[in-house]
């Protein structure tokens, strides 16, 4: 049921009052007041405010310009591709036109990049076709009297002059710029030309045919191009030392190629980047630049990248304000780890501590028990407290905890996606944090269900070092007495 509020709004909206019309706009697209997310609604109570405001006679000329810039700032918000079968669409359609050909003067920089990205999404984004077969049929049957010099425009028109405004916010520096070059790529036509020239490329190693094919903007040819150049491809002919030599001008021109394949979003150029930027031969020589391209080539899956990333901040890591000393490090040499490879797994054991036998581990037998008294724990009636102490023994026995650690682990914070902070510091201020690697499944099933048990609980219900450590020595006492049997006859079974 609407709220007063909303319906005191919409009663002022429909008097004609342009702030009503405007904040009723407003729910339409965030879903104030309860109201729900109707873009379509919001694009027409846009317009009446619009023609509101050019109906009145206000004397003070500065609030009526307040009110026509808050109006194209909203209109810019709404999604136009959702409203193509709004009464109000033609309303949309011309104001977003006239925002990002500057014809608006009232219209801000950001109004005109936002309806720029519109248009873009709504006319030649691949994922619409269907709605742009829609809105072809639409443009031939209206026209556009406000847009004079767009008036003589097909739908064909329209498409070329927002590729061009596609073009424009991929080479700029705003927020539509990822998704700008994102779409670019998507609709990288497969041209029987660039494939010829890159077949020649791989098949005759035509270096003349590469170089065109990069100049036409083949991704993988401008990566072959400045390696090459580099000398950092392995075709190179030449190698050992004479690669450390290469002249500073062929390696401005692989940089160029590379810098180009590395907006395309290629890891192996940013990588390649990386390693140019360390060249002392080369007069744009930067470390700082160099290490940004290797973290922005780790980020994007390489493997190498995320090894050096990985290593650099384990040399560093005693400047990093990092709450536990290396965790980033072991991120990222985790990650290169996964990905095979060789060096990093010495690396990581020197952060991570590995534990993947519980079963040789002290809490091994109470931990066991733990497991029997929690699946079954209806027939025990087990109150909350000694369930979190049953979840603490198993992950306890699972990362070979100290009773210290067992007893005041945040059990909710322990897990990260490649291991486990073990950090008491809140009690035991001289204990260093350790780090453990995750390594089985059933280290991550205890991890899971111990974080879901833990996350419905009051924060209290533990109580302090103390009470903890009497309700261990209670539970621990239950545990060998009443469940230890259970263990000694399932060994003496298998034996058997």
């Amino acid at each position: 049921m609407a709220s007063r509020e909303f319906l005191k709004i919409l009663s002022l909206a429909r008097m004609g009052d342009v702030s009503a019309q405007q904040k009723l706009a407003s729910a339409y697209l965030t879903g104030e007041f309860k109201t729900p997310i109707q873009p379509s609604n919001a694009l027409i109570w846009l317009e009446k405010s619009y023609i509101s405001i050019q109906n009145q006679e206000l004397k003070d000329k500065t609030s009526n310009q307040d009110q026509i810039l808050e109006l194209w700032n909203q209109v810019t918000n709404i999604p136009l591709v959702e409203t193509v079968h709004s009464t109000a669409f033609q309303f949309g359609w011309e104001a977003f036109w006239r925002l990002s050909t500057g014809q608006e003067e009232l219209g801000s920089s950001e109004a005109q990049l936002a309806s720029k990205w519109q248009l873009v999404n709504l006319l030649i984004n691949p994922e619409h076709s269907e709605t742009q077969s829609q809105l072809s049929d639409w443009i031939h049957k209206h026209p556009h009297p406000s847009l004079e010099q767009l008036s003589h425009l097909d739908f064909a028109g329209f498409q070329k002059l927002t590729k061009q405004y596609l073009e424009d916010l991929a080479e700029g520096e705003s927020i539509y710029t990822a998704a700008a070059k994102e779409l670019l790529i998507k609709l990288q036509p497969k041209n029987k030309a660039l494939s010829s020239l890159w077949s020649a490329w791989i098949e005759n190693q035509n270096e003349e045919a590469l170089a065109q094919a990069a100049e036409l903007g083949l991704t993988s040819a401008r990566l072959s191009l400045g390696l090459r150049l580099a000398q950092l491809d392995d075709r190179s002919e030449s190698g050992g030392d004479e690669k450390l030599s290469k002249s500073n001008a062929s390696l401005k021109k692989a940089a160029y190629w590379l810098e180009l394949a590395a907006k395309d979003g290629d890891l192996n150029a940013w990588y390649a980047l990386g390693e140019i930027y360390r060249r002392p031969q080369f007069s744009g020589y930067n470390a700082a630049e160099s290490d940004r391209c290797f973290d922005r080539a780790a980020d994007l899956g390489h493997p190498q990248a995320q090894f050096r990333k990985a290593a650099n901040l384990w040399r560093k890591r005693e400047k990093l304000n990092e709450k536990v000393r290396g965790l980033q490090a072991s991120y990222w040499v985790w990650q290169a780890h996964q990905q095979g490879v060789a060096e990093a797994k010495e690396l990581l054991s020197k952060i991570l501590e590995s534990c993947p036998a519980p079963q040789q581990n002290d809490w091994y037998e109470l931990a066991f028990c733990a497991e029997q008294a929690l699946s079954h724990h209806v027939e025990h009636k087990l109150d909350l407290d000694w369930i979190l102490m049953c979840h603490r023994l198993i992950i306890a026995n699972q990362f070979n905890f100290s009773k210290a650690e067992l007893l005041l682990c945040d059990v909710g914070q322990l897990q990260h996606e490649h291991c486990v902070v073990v950090d008491i510091r809140w009690e035991l201020p001289k204990i260093l944090p350790r780090l453990i690697q995750i390594e089985t499944i059933q280290q991550r099933r205890a991890l899971l269900a111990a974080g879901k048990i833990f996350a419905g609980s009051e924060l209290d219900i533990e109580g302090n070092l103390r009470q903890r450590r009497y309700r261990f020595d209670r539970v621990t006492q239950w545990l060998t007495s009443t469940l230890s049997k259970t263990l000694k006859h399932q060994a003496d079974a298998e034996l058997a």
